[in-house]
């Protein structure tokens, strides 16, 4: 009897073992909850490709990582987003690499006027071997680039004249991004730079506080600024890639398998972000030029590259180690 309760109780622990193996063999794999951070709104081209992202994420992982976007900078501001991300407090976002200076030295070559030729060149440069040298820089600060995204051509506005010469640009008192590359553009062009918040521009403009601004056509359209500052110049001075950013902790978290679902669901979401938004700024050149705004090309673009020689000269005199940088983005546009 005795040996008989010991096989009982053997078989009992057997018995249960097996039924908790099966227990856990039907449990799902716990999900991964990917929190994602966006300034634009719902709608706007980032947003749409972003949330196509996650989608595709969320379908290809078969669950095993679930992205959501927190739109509108609900989740703070660029700079606080870009700190959360690199201490993987947040897991994705899509930065501008115009803030992105101050942790990421090598990024302030991308806010050098004129630096791109033109939005396509920017998109040449940044998907090659330049783009993967800014990736490595980026990855030095736990921010994993995957894809880049395009935010457009900035371009002169005003209320005053056409901007076709750098003389015209002369008097003028312009807005500008609180960034001392951008003032020294302005004041080298003979203009009076003044740093703004861009809310501020619209009642700025109407009280002849400032005489213009610089930005994109969506912007510019979705401003309102068109309705007051009614020339706008095509100097395209500034084209500022964006990207599409994993924390480094987020991503080394996840299998090759994922990684590599990650990464394509990324490049499928520059694609759409660059069509949506080549799509939306020919839909808000058309509704300023109707509401009579006057569109100018600036067929001498020299001439204003000509006078932000001295920018870039002391440029490379503060950052020697990024000279190869500048000349190399330089010559993959000709």
């Amino acid at each position: 009897m005795q040996t008989s309760k010991r096989f009982s109780v053997a078989g009992c622990l057997q018995v249960t073992a097996i039924a908790g193996a099966l227990t856990a063999m039907a449990m799902p794999v716990q999900a991964e909850q990917w929190r994602g951070w966006n300034i634009q709104p719902p709608g706007y081209p980032n947003t749409v490709a972003l949330e196509g992202f996650a989608k595709e994420v969320a379908e290809k992982t078969e669950g095993r990582v679930e992205p959501k976007v927190y739109n509108s900078g609900v989740l703070g501001n660029q700079p606080d987003a870009i700190e959360q991300t690199r201490s993987g407090a947040l897991d994705f976002a899509n930065f501008n690499m115009g803030p992105m200076g101050p942790i990421v030295p090598a990024t302030n070559v991308l806010s050098l006027p004129f630096i791109f030729n033109s939005v396509e060149d920017m998109y040449k440069v940044m998907d090659g071997e330049i783009g993967d040298r800014f990736a490595d820089a980026l990855a030095e600060k736990n921010l994993i680039a995957l894809s880049w995204f395009g935010s457009g051509a900035r371009s002169l506005y005003n209320t005053a004249r056409p901007v076709e010469t750098p003389e015209d640009v002369q008097g003028l008192k312009v807005r500008v991004m609180n960034n001392d590359l951008y003032v020294e553009m302005i004041d080298n062009l003979g203009g009076n730079a003044t740093p703004m918040a861009y809310s501020d521009v619209y009642q700025a403009l109407k009280t002849g506080v400032i005489d213009g601004a610089e930005n994109n056509y969506p912007s510019y359209e979705s401003s309102g600024h068109y309705e007051i500052a009614q020339y706008y110049s095509l100097t395209e001075h500034l084209i500022l890639p964006e990207c599409l950013c994993i924390a480094k902790s987020s991503w080394e978290d996840l299998s090759e398998e994922d990684q590599q679902i990650v990464r394509q669901a990324a490049e499928n979401a520059a694609k759409k972000q660059r069509q949506l938004w080549a799509e939306g700024s020919k839909a808000s050149r058309e509704k300023i030029v109707s509401a009579g705004v006057e569109v100018n090309e600036v067929t001498d673009k020299a001439a204003f590259q000509e006078k932000m020689q001295p920018i870039y000269a002391e440029f490379v005199k503060q950052n020697p180690q990024l000279e190869s940088l500048v000349t190399d983005i330089q010559a993959a546009q000709q």
